[in-house]
C-alpha cells in the first residue's frame, strides 16, 4: 500500500491537513485517515475489487482526497476527471474507463446522472459526501498490499490528438514526484501551507494540493469554487499560504485586478506550470507582489514537473533546468539530438513517466520512445543550461493549462449554417497568453452582422466554456495547400 495512506501522520495526527476555504472548516490528518477508511468500507459494501476503476467528478474539498486515497486503500484505481465537461464528455469517460462506480459532488448530480444512464460497466454512482464513517456490517479492510509498480491512478488527457486518453500512473510515481520536486526543489515540509489555483483533477493540482502535502506533512487550503482573483486574494490573505501554485492565466488575472499589493506577503515562493509563463508576467508579479514565480514543465504523462526554475535563481522566458531524477533529450524530426540553441521536440526520461495510455496502443507507442516520453513540445536548450519552450510541435492549443482541440471547436462552429469554412488557431491576448481564435468564411458574405457573438455563444452552449474562440475574424478564404489542408502557420502569423 502506498506510504501516503498508511503513514499519513508525518507530524501530529491532530495537525491540520486540509482547510476548506469556502467554509473555514478544518480536517486533521487523523480525520482525513478516518474518511479514507470510511470510503474503503463503502467500496467494500459496493463489491469493488482491486484494480477496478472509480471515476471521480469532485470539487476540491476534503471528500475528494478521501475518495482518492480510499480507492487506493482497497487496491482500486481512482480516476479523477475534469469538473468542466459536458454530459457527452462524461458519458465517454465512464464507458472508456470501464468504471464500476462514480463518486460526484452535488454540483454535478444532474449531468453525471444523465451520463451514467445505460452504461455497460457502471454498477453504481453516489454523492462524494455520502460516506458513513461507522458501519455495523462492514469492517475496515486492511490496506491492499500494492507494489510500487501497481497502477495507482489514471488521469485523462487529450494530449496531441484531441481524443481523451487515460494516462496510467504507478504508486511509485507519487513518491518520486514528491521526493524530487516538492521536497528537493521547493523544500516543502510540515510548516508549509499550500494553495493551488489548479484543481485537484489536474495532474499539476493533484500533486500541489494532494499527494505533496500528504507526503511532506504540509497543510493545504482547498477552494471548491471558481478561482477568481478577488476570491484567491481573500483566501490567501485569510489562510496565509507559504506556497502558491498557479497557471499563467491566473497570474495575469491577479495582476489585472485591484487586489492589495500585500495580498501575497505570506508566500515564500510561487510556481507556474501548464503553459509557458510570459516574461512580462514573471517580472510584473515580482515587482508588484514581491513574489518570485518558478516556471516549470510538466505533463499529465509525467505526473508533475520535470524541468523547473529554482528559488532565487528563476530565469524569465525559461522552464528552468532539469529536476534531479530526470533526463532530457531534444531531438529533430529524425530522432537525432540537436545541439544547444537549435529547436527540437522535447523527450523526458524519469521514474514518473506513465505506464501508457489505457487501450491506446498506437498513441502509447508514439508517446513512449524506449524510456523517454515525447512531450510534443518544441524546446531549445540555452547556453546557461536552461530550457525555453517555443510552442507545441502540433496544432493543439493549451488554454489556461487545459488542452483544446481546434478540430473539436471547428466542428462545433460548422454547425452554424452561415459558416462555410473555419480554422481555429492560437493567438496571444494582451497578457501574452494563448487563446483560441477562429477564422471563418461565410456561406453568405452579406451575413456579417453579429457573427462573432453568434459563434461565441454557440460554442459556449455546446462545449466546455474555456474552448470558445476569444476572437472571430471573417475572411474571404482560408489559405490552403494543393491537397486542401489549411495552412495554419499562415493564420498564426
Amino acid at each position: 500500500m502506498h506510504r501516503f495512506v498508511i503513514e499519513p501522520a508525518i507530524n501530529s495526527p491532530d495537525a491540520v491537513a486540509v482547510i476548506d476555504a469556502s467554509s473555514g472548516l478544518t480536517t486533521t490528518r487523523q480525520e482525513l485517515v478516518r474518511g479514507v477508511q470510511a470510503v474503503a468500507r463503502v467500496l467494500v459494501s459496493r463489491g469493488v475489487m482491486p484494480e477496478q476503476r472509480i471515476l471521480m467528478c469532485c470539487v476540491d474539498r476534503p471528500s475528494f482526497l478521501m475518495w482518492f486515497w480510499g480507492a487506493m486503500w482497497l487496491g482500486a484505481v481512482p480516476v479523477p476527471v475534469s469538473t468542466m465537461l459536458t454530459e457527452k464528455d462524461y458519458k465517454f469517460l465512464i464507458e472508456d474507463s470501464r468504471a464500476v462506480g462514480v463518486a460526484f459532488s452535488e454540483e454535478f448530480e444532474e449531468v453525471i446522472t444523465a451520463a451514467a444512464a445505460e452504461q455497460p460497466f457502471l454498477q453504481w454512482s453516489q454523492l462524494d459526501s455520502e460516506v458513513v464513517v461507522s458501519s455495523h456490517d462492514v469492517e475496515t479492510p486492511e490496506p491492499y498490499p500494492s507494489t510500487k509498480d501497481d497502477i495507482a491512478f489514471w488521469l485523462y488527457t487529450s494530449g496531441t490528438t484531441g481524443f481523451p486518453k487515460g494516462a496510467m500512473h504507478r504508486h511509485a510515481d507519487l513518491g518520486f514526484c514528491t521526493d524530487m520536486y516538492a521536497s528537493t526543489i521547493l523544500e516543502m515540509n510540515a510548516s508549509d501551507v499550500v494553495y493551488s489555483v489548479a484543481k485537484l483533477f489536474f495532474a499539476y493540482g493533484l500533486g500541489n494540493a494532494g499527494y505533496f502535502p500528504a507526503g511532506t506533512g504540509a497543510s493545504v487550503v482547498l477552494n471548491p469554487g471558481r478561482p477568481v482573483p478577488e476570491t484567491i486574494a481573500a483566501q490567501v490573505t485569510t489562510h496565509r499560504p507559504s506556497l502558491f501554485f498557479g497557471v499563467p492565466t491566473s497570474f495575469a488575472q491577479l495582476l489585472s485586478s485591484d487586489i492589495s499589493d500585500d495580498a501575497f506577503e505570506s508566500v515564500r515562493v510561487a510556481v507556474s506550470a501548464g503553459e509557458p509563463l510570459p516574461a512580462d508576467i514573471h517580472r510584473r508579479f515580482r515587482e508588484r507582489f514581491g513574489v518570485e514565480i518558478l516556471d516549470g514543465l510538466g505533463t499529465t504523462e509525467l505526473a508533475h514537473i520535470a524541468i523547473s526554475n529554482r528559488p532565487g535563481q528563476s530565469v524569465s522566458d525559461s522552464s528552468g533546468t532539469v529536476v534531479d531524477g530526470y533526463e532530457v533529450s531534444i531531438r529533430d524530426e529524425n530522432g537525432e539530438e540537436v545541439p544547444d540553441g537549435e529547436p527540437g521536440t522535447m523527450h523526458i526520461k524519469g521514474d514518473s513517466v506513465m505506464v501508457g495510455y489505457w487501450n491506446r496502443t498506437a498513441q502509447t507507442r508514439r508517446a513512449l520512445m524506449g524510456e523517454f516520453l515525447a512531450t510534443g513540445d518544441t524546446y531549445v536548450r540555452n547556453s546557461d543550461g536552461t530550457y525555453t519552450c517555443l510552442g507545441r510541435t502540433d496544432d493543439m492549443l493549451k488554454v489556461g493549462g487545459v488542452w483544446v482541440s481546434p478540430a473539436e471547436v471547428e466542428s462545433c462552429i460548422l454547425e452554424l449554417e452561415q459558416i462555410l469554412q473555419v480554422a481555429v488557431v492560437g493567438a496571444e491576448d494582451a497578457e501574452g497568453l494563448v487563446k483560441p481564435k477562429a477564422y471563418v468564411v461565410l456561406a453568405n458574405p452579406e451575413h456579417s452582422v453579429n457573427v462573432e457573438t453568434e459563434v461565441q455563444d454557440h460554442v459556449r452552449a455546446r462545449l466546455a466554456p474555456f474552448k470558445y474562440p476569444r476572437w472571430v475574424e471573417v475572411v474571404e478564404e482560408l489559405p490552403q495547400t494543393a491537397t486542401g489542408k489549411i495552412k495554419r502557420y499562415l493564420l498564426r502569423s
